[in-house]
């Protein structure tokens, strides 16, 4: 197992830098930079900027220069941990960051939680009570949660709470503490607006982990394991938890790897629609203005909290099912 690790964190070096080398592709392919963006968004508002400011800044950042040394300008920075700089914001990008990466965590840490704790005895009691009344009212409530898009339910439940509670909802915090800095008061008014974002994001992944931890159960309990245990007088209780259920939660742990970027990258859709102070709609807003620092840190990020999560999930299914050990060992 340790040799196993040791190899997968060597080959994540190879994949994080040709993922880097994507990422700075992708960024580069709109035409123009951020300061032609700029320039254009200035002019159409009858606002001009010097050449003198424009070539100072070019300077600066290097912009202008080949984008083989730009790219390894870029990753050296990375290397170093600095992230760079901002240039919509005028400030280094990992102060730009600063609470929202703290209130993305907050809400999708706190998201997955409502996920897991909904999902898996919804999905048990679903495979176990199969065709009960119980069963058809869930899977009905699932199909509906897998077909309303995110930023709808957003929409309605704001709606619903403006006509008939006459408040408004969206947001993380209150006016007062909007612009105030991270303080014990301003995290339990966090807490107390979280349940919104919470409900909304965690619908659609509800309702889908539901159905898979169903269909993976029900297939489980109709193998011949299953059915020669209670021929042999296994308890009920006994039989579902002891293999079953274990084999059917491999989903669960599979979308780690899937969670940890979901963490800070948080539903950009929603989170506009909701008013959100995460970082999804400032990585949107980086990528439209070719804020390339910006953009590409968060980018790097996210690619690498998607191969550490895979990392993890793999390790966690090889402790969980043992046939996952076994073909490894057969494959040797």
């Amino acid at each position: 197992m340790l040799g196993y690790i040791i190899h997968r964190l060597l080959v994540m070096i190879p994949t994080l830098l040709v993922i880097s080398v994507f990422v700075f592709i992708i960024i580069q392919l709109p035409p123009g930079d951020y300061l032609t963006t700029m320039v254009a968004e200035l002019q159409s508002q009858g606002e001009e900027i010097s050449r003198e400011r424009l070539e100072y800044l070019r300077r600066e950042f290097g912009i202008g220069e080949p984008l083989v040394k730009q790219y390894f300008v870029w990753l050296a920075g990375l290397l170093q941990g600095n992230l760079g700089y901002s240039f919509e914001y005028e400030l280094p990008v990992s102060d730009v960051i600063g609470d929202r990466a703290f209130l993305t965590i907050v809400v999708s840490f706190s998201t997955i939680v409502f996920v897991y704790i909904v999902a898996f005895p919804i999905g048990v009691y679903s495979a176990v009570r199969q065709y009960s009344p119980g069963d058809y009212a869930l899977t009905f409530l699932g199909f509906i949660g897998l077909a309303t898009p995110n930023f709808l339910l957003a929409l309605i439940l704001m709606y619903l709470a403006n006509v008939y509670f006459g408040t408004s909802i969206g947001g993380l915090v209150d006016d007062e503490f909007r612009n105030a800095p991270m303080s014990w008061d301003k995290f339990l008014n966090v807490l107390e607006n979280l349940w919104v974002p919470v409900v909304v994001i965690g619908t659609s992944g509800t309702a889908g982990m539901i159905r898979r931890l169903r269909a993976n159960l029900l297939d489980e309990l109709h193998k011949q394991y299953v059915v020669t245990a209670r021929a042999k007088g296994v308890p009920p209780k006994k039989a579902l938890i002891k293999y079953p259920l274990r084999m059917a939660l491999n989903p669960f742990i599979a979308d780690i790897g899937n969670l940890l970027p979901e963490i800070i990258s948080g539903s950009a859709i929603v989170s506009i629609v909701l008013s959100l102070e995460t970082t999804g709609p400032m990585l949107l807003r980086s990528l439209q203005s070719q804020d390339m620092f910006l953009a590409g840190s968060f980018l790097m990020f996210l690619a690498m909290l998607t191969v550490i999560g895979t990392l993890i999930s793999d390790l966690a299914l090889a402790v969980l099912d043992p046939r996952i050990r076994l073909g490894a060992e057969v494959a040797k």
